[in-house]
């Protein structure tokens, strides 16, 4: 749905788009987990939580994500010191994004709901450079009737990533001689972004039902190729509709990443790009999504192809304590 989901996530996958949306998940405990691969294969991103309620009023969550690229050939040591070639010499390493998410989520009332994320990240370059940040989020939910709002703050307080580097005298005389600058520790900070974000249920012919959401995504680290561009805020749409049958089947749709570009003729031109995907319920305890989507520009078709599952365990019964 193109990312249009801050008011819609209802279930373990809420501590990733807005925490306070843990408190509609119906079953005892809920375990989520998401892969898909990028450019063919050459990146893998995956993400995994559990969510449970802790009272009628309160939820936690557990997340983690890895987006990575693997086996990335080394060639730092292919020519030694005499200047000959050594294909055995090339070893390969890893370079990814790791989050750990601690999310908590309470009810106010009956129509207002709030949600807090505190989070971890560890990002590695192999051996050789690494980064921990910490960051928090902070999200809101009210209901009235079908209609649901809500507000998402990401790295509310500035997300910090130190990062570190640790080479060797070999690795500097390759930076040295090849004319790359030698890295040094520094700071990285991610700003903050705030989300709005409004969708609707409603019944269409018995057991039909549309679900529409749309967001706001507010930057405010200087001016991006989006729809509305500002300094230092643009702000980003997005757009996504679900028909569901019964519950049980659902089709999903969504637009989004509005980017304008300019063509080798100098003329500018726009893209949009569009999302869809398919999911399945079995019994209330598991179900399975499907998403295919667009993750650059329209006529090159970098396609990318999303599985999620979703597992509630112990599902409460009416009535029950």
């Amino acid at each position: 749905m193109s990312n249009a989901f801050v008011s819609v996530a209802s279930d373990a996958t809420a501590g990733y788009w807005n925490p306070a949306g843990l408190l509609q998940i119906e079953s005892n405990l809920q375990v989520a987990l998401m892969h898909t691969e990028y450019f063919a294969g050459i990146a893998q991103y995956d993400y995994g939580s559990i969510a449970f309620n802790t009272d009628e009023n309160s939820a936690l969550a557990f997340s983690y994500l890895r987006f990575g690229v693997d086996d990335i050939p080394d060639t730092s040591e292919l020519i030694d010191s005499e200047g000959n070639i050594n294909y055995d010499r090339i070893r390969s390493f890893s370079a990814s994004d790791n989050a750990f998410i601690l999310s908590y989520a309470r009810r106010i009332n009956e129509n207002l709901d709030v949600g807090v994320n505190a989070k971890v990240i560890r990002r590695t370059a192999g051996s050789f450079a690494g980064a921990w940040g910490f960051g928090l989020d902070a999200g809101i939910n009210y209901r009235m009737g079908d209609w649901h709002f809500a507000a998402m703050g990401r790295d509310i307080t500035s997300t910090f990533n130190a990062w570190s580097y640790d080479l060797d005298h070999r690795m500097r005389d390759v930076f040295t001689l090849t004319g790359n600058e030698i890295p040094e520790n520094s700071l990285e900070i991610t700003l903050p972004r705030f989300i709005l974000g409004a969708s609707g249920s409603f019944t269409l012919y018995k057991d039909f039902g549309l679900l529409a959401s749309a967001d706001l995504n507010f930057t405010t680290d200087g001016k991006r190729n989006v729809l509305i561009k500002g300094d230092p805020v643009s702000v980003e749409p997005a757009l996504g509709i679900e028909l569901n049958y019964s519950q049980i089947i659902f089709l999903r749709a969504g637009a989004g990443n509005y980017q304008r570009y300019t063509m080798p003729n100098e003329k500018i031109r726009g893209s949009v790009q569009f999302n869809m995907g398919i999911g399945v319920v079995i019994r209330d305890v598991l179900a399975i999504d499907y998403a295919l989507t667009d993750l650059g520009d329209n006529s090159i078709a970098l396609y990318s192809n999303i599985f999620s599952l979703r597992f509630n365990i112990n599902r409460r019964d009416d009535g029950a304590n």
